[in-house]
């Protein structure tokens, strides 16, 4: 069992042991998680900064996440990364690598790293990132890192867990704008043009030019003006200004009721993640209701079948009818 006060007090090894319990499919485990989760989320921290980092593989995230990690730690944070690493869809393995692409860091006795695999989890997000940042969050850490595989969907799925979102591009002159999805700028609290450098830095300032342009007629926030930025880890720029944008973004959304807000919807949507779970473990650990779910599977792959039929007699099954004419 979790020792929740060696938690509390930031015992990296506990804070471990807890994730690798709530990442559990065993039933058992699940039930420790939950009495273990339910005794931390009405203590909850608000006063945490969740922030998502995204981008394309390349752009050199992990190199930026250990820099800036560093550089919170300095101004006496304590930082948690949680770092999505892409499973493989065949065997279910996954890289891992990111402890030993964040060496300083992970030996840092004020930041903790946790890379977890995304096991086939929508858009490359790990199926319980959710209860991962608040296990960080009652450990004590005040800057949560969530750093997702940069792939479809993921840029969205984060969004709808953090405070503020980061996209991280790479210097192009502006070549590639047009590859950027619309969406992604909309949600995008701020862009970080990473690699601003050497021969890349003039690049760099055009590329800042043409996304400052196109932010100009795409949809913000109310209360919000997307910034984007130039960072050099090579040359440790960027960072200071970063930071103050950070604490100057939640100075506003606190001051426009923002913060609150963003972290019920987070909770309404986590309930909404939650209950599909459960429902599918429950069709998975009965036999009969997972031998029905193969045989529908197979159905719609013979065409004998329409997915909605299908659905339909999954939930009759389930005696959802039954729960809805109650």
């Amino acid at each position: 069992m979790i020792d929740v006060n060696k938690l509390k007090n930031g015992d990296r090894r506990t804070l471990a042991k807890a994730i690798t319990l709530i990442e559990s499919t065993k039933e058992s485990d699940q039930i420790k998680a939950g009495i273990l989760l339910e005794s931390l989320v009405q203590s909850q921290n608000h006063k945490s900064f969740r922030l998502g980092i995204t981008g394309s593989p390349g752009v050199g995230k992990s190199t930026f996440i250990e820099n800036f990690g560093q550089y919170l730690i300095s101004k006496n944070h304590k930082v948690a990364v949680l770092a999505i690493d892409p499973s493989s869809p065949t065997s279910g393995g996954s890289i891992l690598g990111d402890k030993t692409r964040m060496e300083k860091l992970a030996v840092n006795d004020n930041a903790f790293i946790r890379p977890s695999p995304a096991s086939g989890a929508l858009g490359g997000v790990a199926q319980k990132t959710r209860e991962s940042i608040l296990l960080c969050e009652s450990a004590g850490y005040d800057f949560i890192l969530v750093e997702t595989v940069g792939v479809g969907q993921s840029e969205y799925e984060v969004a709808n867990m953090v405070d503020f979102f980061m996209l991280l591009i790479l210097p192009t002159g502006g070549d590639e704008l047009q590859g950027i999805k619309k969406g992604i700028l909309e949600i995008a609290d701020s862009i970080v043009i990473n690699k601003a450098d050497g021969d890349h830095l003039k690049a760099a300032k055009q590329t800042q030019a043409q996304y400052q342009s196109a932010l100009q007629i795409s949809a913000q926030s109310h209360f919000w003006k997307t910034q984007v930025l130039l960072n050099s880890s090579i040359e440790n720029k960027g960072f200071e200004d970063l930071y103050k944008i950070l604490l100057s973004f939640k100075d506003v959304a606190e001051k426009n009721l923002h913060w609150n807000q963003k972290r019920q919807e987070q909770n309404v949507s986590w309930f909404d993640s939650l209950l599909k779970e459960i429902i599918l473990r429950k069709i998975n650990s009965n036999q009969k209701n997972y031998s029905k779910l193969k045989e529908l599977n197979q159905e719609i792959i013979q065409n004998k079948k329409t997915p909605l039929k299908a659905a339909m007699e999954m939930m009759e099954l389930l005696n959802f009818d039954k729960i809805k004419n109650d």
